[in-house]
């Protein structure tokens, strides 16, 4: 038997109390202690300490933390830790800046720890079944993906816009779900609660192999939305990431009669399933991942079990030319992903 992993928190706003909650329950691992960079003084598990500073979690003895205080706060933290040798799973965005990205990458690789971000959709069971699926070529060519990610303003965001906050599940998840890098994206955004960044932008992009994309998010509708609809030759995958249902609508083998409405449909209706599939919380799933891969150790997880540093840092440059073609007014191209990985 070995002796549990020593995990630490940073971080314990509405995120950072669930992150705690997993931990604190999470097989192999032991939560203990809890840093809030705000200075709330209650919310840890019972028997979970709050520390005073960064430097007093250093020096308890962890062998990883979670980094889930805001954006803006990430490089700072994220530095100290890989300065301290400690292993670190980092809530997205990595960071505010692709600057601030690339120095958290350079820290945590030269240093050879192990490292992750919290792009939680990619333990989604609707999207995890989904990418089977496409990888198996269930959908054949694919032809567009479209994603829609709206809803109410969270009075707990404040040090970031729409884009980085919500857009970047979107970002990461179309990369991930085709195997794809995006090549060039064209965006819109607007600020309409009165704060000082963006609160809706609707982005339209394309991929490597040609496959367009449309990405719908917002915190100016009462209606909460995720939604993610990948349409290809045989038909379309519609992924609910609220319920994590995952159903498929097919292009119908039977002809009509009717040559004009042939015509105009283009594809005839086919079956629709409705898959059966395991519904696990994707925070635990996302946590017993990233703690076998610190049992692992560098270099030691399977690919894709965890979200890279890499894989978040082109995110965070994919979320910037949203921002930089909104401010432009024009379609900004992306250099190829070369160096970064695959998703």
């Amino acid at each position: 038997m070995t002796a549990p992993l020593r995990a630490g928190l940073i971080g314990l706003g509405v995120m950072g109390r669930n992150h705690a909650r997993v931990l604190s329950g999470l097989d192999g691992v032991d939560l203990v202690g809890i840093v809030d960079p705000a200075g709330r003084p209650d919310g840890a598990p019972h028997g979970v300490p709050m520390m005073a500073s960064l430097q007093d979690l250093l020096d308890a003895g962890v062998d990883y933390a979670v980094v889930a205080c805001p954006t803006a706060l990430h490089e700072e933290i994220g530095l100290a830790l890989a300065e301290g040798g400690v292993g670190a799973l980092i809530e997205k965005p990595l960071a505010d800046s692709v600057e601030a990205a690339e120095r958290l990458v350079e820290a945590f690789e030269s240093r050879g720890l192990v490292a992750g971000v919290g792009h939680i959709e990619r333990y989604n069971p609707a999207l995890q079944s989904m990418r089977t699926r496409l990888e198996a070529g269930e959908l054949g060519e694919v032809f567009q993906v479209v994603t829609r990610r709206q809803g109410p303003f969270p009075h707990r965001i404040a040090d970031v816009g729409v884009v980085k906050d919500l857009a970047t599940h979107d970002i990461d998840l179309t990369g991930w779900v085709t195997g794809q890098d995006y090549v060039s994206v064209s965006a819109h955004t607007v600020a309409r609660s009165g704060r000082p960044h963006e609160d809706m932008v609707a982005a339209v992009g394309r991929l490597a192999d040609g496959s367009m994309v449309n990405h719908l998010v917002n915190w100016l509708s009462p209606l909460k939305e995720r939604t993610t609809v990948v349409t290809g030759e045989r038909g379309c995958f519609i992924a609910d990431t609220l319920t994590a249902d995952l159903t498929f609508y097919a292009n119908g083998e039977v002809n009509t009669e009717w040559e004009a409405l042939r015509a105009f449909r283009g594809v005839s209706e086919g079956d629709m399933i409705r898959y059966a599939i395991p519904k696990r919380e994707p925070l635990l799933v996302e946590h017993e991942r990233f703690r076998d891969a610190v049992l692992a150790g560098p270099g030691g997880a399977a690919p894709g079990d965890v979200v890279t540093l890499r894989q978040g840092l082109r995110t965070v440059q994919v979320s910037a030319a949203v921002l930089k073609s909104a401010r432009l007014g024009e379609t900004v191209t992306l250099l190829p992903e070369e160096a970064l990985g695959a998703f």
